[in-house]
C-alpha cells in the first residue's frame, strides 16, 4: 500500500495553544489506518464478519485490496482508502427515518448517507451484521462498487427478519 503523507513547515511564532494544536494536527499522517475505527460487534456479528472477510473481493472497481493496518478481520480497504469496509458497525440512527434513502445492489439493500465533505457511506439493511462501505468523493454519484460486495455479503451475513 502506498502511504500518502502530508508535510508541513515548522511554526516558530504561535500566538496561542489552539494554533499550536492545529498546526500539529496538520502535520499528521493521512494513512488509511489512522482514520479507520475498528467496530466492536456482538460475538454473533463478529463471526459473520470474519466469514465475510475471507470472501471479500481482491479488486473492486479496478482497485486492488490493500492493508488497512488495523490487523482486524472487521475492516478492509481498496485503492489506498478509496473504498473502506467496516463490518459489525452499530445500526445507523438514520434507519429509523422513513425518508432515508436506500439502494439495492445485486440482492443486498443499503442505506445511503452523505456525510459533509466526504464521499457516500452505505450500510447494509436487513442483515444480522451491519456492513458499512465508505467511498471516496470520486464515487459521489456512483454506487456501482456496491455490486462487487453483494455475493460475499449474501453468502456470509444472513438476512434478518
Amino acid at each position: 500500500m502506498t502511504s500518502l503523507r502530508r508535510f508541513c513547515r515548522p511554526v516558530f511564532l504561535v500566538p496561542s495553544v489552539a494554533a499550536l494544536l492545529l498546526a500539529a494536527a496538520g502535520c499528521s499522517s493521512t494513512d488509511v489506518a489512522a482514520s479507520i475505527t475498528v467496530p466492536t460487534p456482538s460475538p454473533e456479528a463478529a463471526a459473520y464478519c470474519r466469514a465475510l472477510h475471507k470472501e471479500l473481493p481482491k479488486t473492486v472497481a479496478g482497485l486492488d485490496r490493500g492493508d488497512t493496518g488495523t490487523k482486524s478481520e472487521l475492516t478492509a480497504e481498496w485503492g489506498d482508502g478509496a473504498i473502506v469496509l467496516r463490518c459489525g458497525v452499530p445500526r445507523p440512527a438514520k434507519m429509523d427515518n422513513p425518508m432515508s434513502k436506500g439502494i439495492e445492489a445485486n440482492g443486498v439493500n443499503w442505506l445511503l448517507e452523505q456525510p459533509e465533505d466526504a464521499g457516500p457511506r452505505f450500510t447494509t439493511t436487513y442483515r444480522k451484521a451491519y456492513v458499512e462501505l465508505s467511498l471516496s468523493t470520486a464515487y459521489a454519484h456512483d454506487a456501482s462498487p456496491l455490486a462487487a460486495f453483494a455475493p460475499a455479503i449474501r453468502k456470509t451475513v444472513p438476512s434478518s427478519p
